[in-house]
């Protein structure tokens, strides 16, 4: 291995005390291919074997706490009967070296009818249009509980850890946004108020992890940055809510993006990255994990020297190469795919969906070579 990559590899502790073995994270990759209870399938396990040997830690995709959350067709953890999958999850991860931490969502106005078990299309207020109701006060006190009891399940599994997922548009995002919330009561009206479902969350988490005696288990928290639209998140808001994350109990925050580059919209320097900016405001107090379009090794060592990140999220380029850490360990960088290549689709090991969305052109899945 060529010497300017050994940063990638030096161990990091959290502040719990569990050393993660480097800086290279396996960033939550969906697949859109589960059972009709969550549970792993052939393609989904031959797409996830041997794919991460060599990382840090592998993130596992948007894993649903409550039935009325459900988007796609993903994992679950609601119920005992999940156990066996999420035990599953965790010795994959664990057989390739990787520390396992379960990403926890609800869709909320996004969940799919059809796929909710009987459940309202709910969130944080109503949308009529949408065919979504507000959540009563209940309704997202149990919810705080879900996520609380997704935890359970995932220590019970032998999982190392859970991240909150409050990101990409899902329900805790829709909290925090005032183009979702428009609530008076305690769950929204003022930006304080917004981000108190998140924070309720967190503590529920904490005191899950306290009552299994288990400081060890990792808590880490995914936001999106900025939205777009009048009402949209701005990197005012984020930082503020930054500001409360680093107060709670969590062992990394992970920031969702598109461009590890992409500059501030507005409610900040726009001549300012929104890596750079979060670095500064989180200035050393929890880990920061960055992602956004690095596919060739070149350019996740760059976006790392930047010092805006502590770990590197990697997704299309793991997608690609399945044996990515190896190629970089034995200096075969030459051999490292930075575009989907239809001759080779089969080492790719991709489910149904995965080539149907590449098919399709699917922002969400690599780039093709052909055409």
């Amino acid at each position: 291995m060529q010497d300017k990559y050994n940063k990638l590899f030096e161990p990091y502790t959290l502040n719990n005390n569990v050393e993660i073995k480097n800086r290279l994270v396996v960033a939550p990759l969906t697949v859109y291919d589960s059972g009709p209870d969550g549970e792993l399938t052939g393609a989904a396990r031959n797409f996830w074997e041997d794919r991460f040997k060599g990382f840090g830690m592998w993130i596992i995709p948007f894993t649903n706490v409550h039935p009325s959350g459900i988007g796609f067709e993903s994992p679950n953890a609601f119920h005992e009967e999940n156990l066996p999958t999420l035990k599953e999850y965790a010795d994959i991860s664990h057989k390739q070296g990787a520390k396992a931490v379960i990403q926890l969502a609800h869709a909320g106005i996004h969940a799919a009818p059809d796929m909710t078990q009987g459940y309202d299309l709910m969130g944080p207020s109503d949308l009529p249009y949408m065919g979504v109701r507000g959540m009563t006060d209940d309704e997202v006190r149990e919810m705080v509980h879900s996520f609380a009891y997704a935890t359970e399940l995932a220590i019970k599994a032998g999982l190392d850890g859970v991240e909150i997922h409050g990101a990409n548009g899902w329900l805790i995002q829709q909290f925090v946004s005032a183009t979702y919330n428009q609530r008076t009561d305690h769950w929204g009206g003022s930006m304080e108020k917004r981000f108190n479902f998140p924070m309720a969350i967190i503590d529920a988490i904490d005191e899950v992890r306290q009552k299994y005696q288990r400081p060890d288990f990792i808590v880490g928290y995914r936001f999106s940055p900025e939205e777009p639209g009048e009402a949209g998140l701005t990197m005012e808001e984020t930082l503020a809510l930054i500001d409360l994350l680093v107060e709670k109990p969590l062992q990394y925050i992970h920031i969702s993006l598109w461009n590890f580059y992409k500059k501030i919209r507005r409610g900040g320097d726009t001549n300012m990255t929104r890596m750079e900016a979060v670095h500064e405001r989180i200035n050393g107090r929890v880990p920061f994990i960055g992602v956004g379009d690095l596919f060739a090794e070149e350019q996740g060592l760059e976006a790392f020297n930047t010092g805006w990140a502590d770990f590197l999220a990697v997704g299309g380029s793991v997608e690609l190469n399945p044996h990515l850490v190896n190629q970089i360990k034995d200096g075969r960088e030459d051999e490292i795919q930075s575009e989907f290549d239809w001759n080779k689709m089969d080492s790719y090991r991709f489910t149904p969906s995965m080539l149907y969305g590449t098919l399709t052109g699917n922002a969400m899945f690599p780039k093709v070579k052909q055409g």
